[in-house]
């Protein structure tokens, strides 16, 4: 089994994501869809045998933990340079793996097409900002672009913690070390607290996995960096409640002031299908200011939603406002983005006054405009009477 020439053929495809099981074809992962790649065989329990031994040659001592534990992280660069993200694991006593492809080169806001609040927060220079969303929703692509942003503009040392590293980032104008959990350190926890002895202005940490990773980034943050990670939320308000819930209920009334005052903004993202294929974000920004500040410190997660709808000024949109835009211009269909939205009928019915919105601004701006008030105006060269209708003028015969 050649794992480079398997890999190729499905990123020809368009895949994001490659499955990999004992006893089915390779299958991959298409605008959305799992369909099988054409062309290649049923897999046996050798071939698996043959893609973990690939896998695993850089670190061997992961393919040993993998056979201890089950479970594997790693990240695998092909013979083009593509990198992918690899999870491998056990199922009825078989080898399964699960491959991610790492785009080449870091996308910018423009290409991903990210609302100004995206851009807003990469611009800040200390705090806590979080990335969100469900597995494959482009946490990682978004947090890359953000970095590539500050790695373009400032200098300044940033410094990654991540399981595995995926995008690789060159020294552009700042100085970028990427830390690789199980290869250059041996966890989370300990890597962040070794961070902050190595002057960092930016941290990068992967996932925000449970309370020592999480009280240790507020405590960054806090002391003036500016702390990057992701969680598996689907928005905003469940953001702030798990990462509240990480800590017992006698510390959480200190950790909502913390964040209040450390947190500058959570970015939480939904991928839907477009209309001419592939996929494209919706995308939450919620920036952090005085309001927000007082319902994260008050415990009243209910109303964020409705403090984001109403932080324009701030560059804040809801998910229903990205949906709705989307349908608006066409990207999205309309069944799909209900499908995805928090709530369907509340969804409709502000889609529907967009949509009425949409028709009125079309119909004013192909209107004529309406002649002034008192009829055409007179030129010097234009008689009274061609733009009175009724009157007579007397012209005097010349003397």
């Amino acid at each position: 089994m050649d794992l480079d020439l398997l890999l190729t053929s499905a990123v020809q495809t368009g895949a994001t994501d490659i499955h990999l099981k004992l006893g089915r074809p390779p299958n991959v992962r298409k605008d959305g869809q799992v369909i099988p790649l054409e062309g290649f065989n049923p897999l046996t329990a050798q071939d698996l045998e043959t893609l973990l031994a690939a896998v695993t040659a850089v670190n061997p001592q992961k393919q040993v933990d993998f056979r201890a534990t089950g479970e594997l992280d790693v990240a695998y660069t092909a013979n083009d340079h593509t990198r992918y993200r690899v999870n491998g694991f056990m199922q009825r006593g078989a080898i399964s793996f699960a491959f991610r492809v790492i785009p080449r080169e870091v996308p910018s806001f423009d290409t991903l097409k990210m609302p100004a609040g995206v851009r807003r927060l990469a611009e800040e220079h200390r705090g806590l900002i979080l990335v969100t969303g469900a597995t494959g929703s482009g946490k990682t692509t978004t947090l890359a672009s953000m970095l590539n942003h500050i790695n373009r503009t400032r200098r300044q040392h940033i410094v990654t913690i991540e399981d595995p590293i995926e995008i690789m980032h060159e020294d552009i104008a700042c100085i970028v070390n990427q830390r690789e959990v199980g290869l250059d350190t041996q966890s989370f926890g300990q890597a962040l607290r070794r961070a902050l002895r190595q002057d960092p202005d930016v941290i990068l940490i992967g996932e925000l996995r449970d309370a020592e990773t999480a009280e240790t980034a507020l405590q960054a943050a806090e002391s003036g960096h500016l702390v990057f990670s992701t969680m598996h939320t689907i928005d905003a308000a469940e953001t702030l409640g798990r990462l509240t819930e990480f800590f017992p209920g006698i510390k959480q009334p200190m950790i909502r002031s913390i964040l209040a005052g450390v947190l500058r903004g959570v970015i939480s993202q939904r991928l839907i299908p477009r209309q001419d294929g592939g996929r494209v974000a919706a995308v939450e920004v919620m920036v952090n200011n005085a309001r927000i500040a007082d319902l994260i410190r008050e415990a009243r997660p209910d109303e964020i939603e409705d403090a984001i709808d109403e932080g324009e000024y701030f560059d804040m949109q809801t998910f229903s406002k990205a949906l709705i835009d989307l349908v608006v211009r066409g990207e999205i269909d309309r069944e799909i983005a209900a499908n995805a939205s928090s709530n369907r009928h509340d969804f409709l019915v502000k889609l529907e006054r967009a949509l009425k919105q949409q028709v009125a601004d079309v119909r004013e701006a192909e209107e004529p405009e309406p002649p002034p008030a008192g009829g055409p105006l007179r030129t010097a060269e234009t008689p009274v009477g061609e733009t009175v209708p009724g009157l007579r003028v007397a012209h005097s015969e010349p003397t």
